[in-house]
């Protein structure tokens, strides 16, 4: 991947995880939670930001940050990590931009196909009818 964020931009907090452990769940604050604001990075160019802003904005905050959050394992460390992975995901789906669609018109041979398609299936509704009183 071609972005890379310093560590130093990510800011972790830990609580109560609702995920698999039994008991230790109620003692151990293993649930990762990772803020991080997208727009006091300096390492994104503004149109990957802007990508990304457009795609997730359902998870920014009101301060512009990013937050996620994993309770996926039993330890503090993996879901930070975790939390990372899924972070890294998102960049790379916005790291470049979405090909334009071209635009094409259906083909002579496609339009007959569905003209004659619906005539058949119009023929078939129209059998299933009462014969009318008129004939």
């Amino acid at each position: 991947m071609g972005i890379e964020i310093p560590q130093s931009e990510f800011e972790f907090s830990f609580a109560r995880s609702s995920g698999p452990g039994g008991q230790n769940v109620n003692k151990v604050n293993s649930k990762a939670l990772l803020r991080w604001s997208i727009v006091l990075n300096s390492t994104l160019s503004e149109q990957v930001k802007a990508r990304f802003l457009a795609k997730f904005k359902n998870r920014l905050t009101v301060d512009g940050d990013v937050l996620i959050t994993s309770d996926r394992f039993r330890d503090q460390l993996r879901n930070q990590n975790d939390c990372i992975e899924k972070l890294n995901e998102m960049l790379r789906s916005v790291e470049h931009p979405p090909k334009l669609r071209k635009k094409t018109k259906a083909s002579y041979s496609s339009k007959l196909k569905l003209k004659s398609s619906k005539q058949k299936h119009g023929a078939k509704k129209s059998s299933r009818r009462r014969p009318s009183h008129e004939d």
